[in-house]
C-alpha cells in the first residue's frame, strides 16, 4: 500500500499537471504468472486498451494502458488497488 505521505505527493503533482477529466497512463511491470495478469487486467474495465510487452528474455511483463480518469484521487485509488497485487512494480 501507498503511505499517506506518497499519496498526498503524487496527489500534489498529478494536479499541477492534469486538468480533470484527463487521459491517464498507467504501467505496470511483473513476471507474467496468470493470476497476476489476471489481476492486473481487472484493474480496468473491459473496453480499456491494454498493451502488453514482454521483456526481451521474457522475464517481464509491461501493461500500459490508458483511461480518461475523472480525478487525481481516482488515479491514486487505482494505484491503490495495484499496489496490493504481490508482485507488480508501478512506474
Amino acid at each position: 500500500m501507498m503511505t499517506e505521505e506518497n499519496k498526498s505527493r503524487l496527489k500534489e503533482r498529478l494536479e499541477l499537471v492534469h486538468s480533470w477529466p484527463s487521459v491517464y497512463m498507467f504501467k505496470f511491470i511483473f513476471e507474467p504468472e496468470p493470476m497476476r495478469l489476471e489481476l492486473v487486467l481487472a484493474l480496468f474495465p473491459p473496453e480499456c486498451e491494454v498493451l502488453r510487452k514482454y521483456s526481451v528474455g521474457g522475464k517481464y511483463l509491461s501493461i500500459t494502458a490508458q483511461e480518461v480518469m475523472m480525478s487525481a484521487d481516482e488515479v491514486i485509488a487505482r494505484y491503490d488497488r495495484a499496489s496490493e497485487i504481490t508482485g507488480v512494480m508501478i512506474l
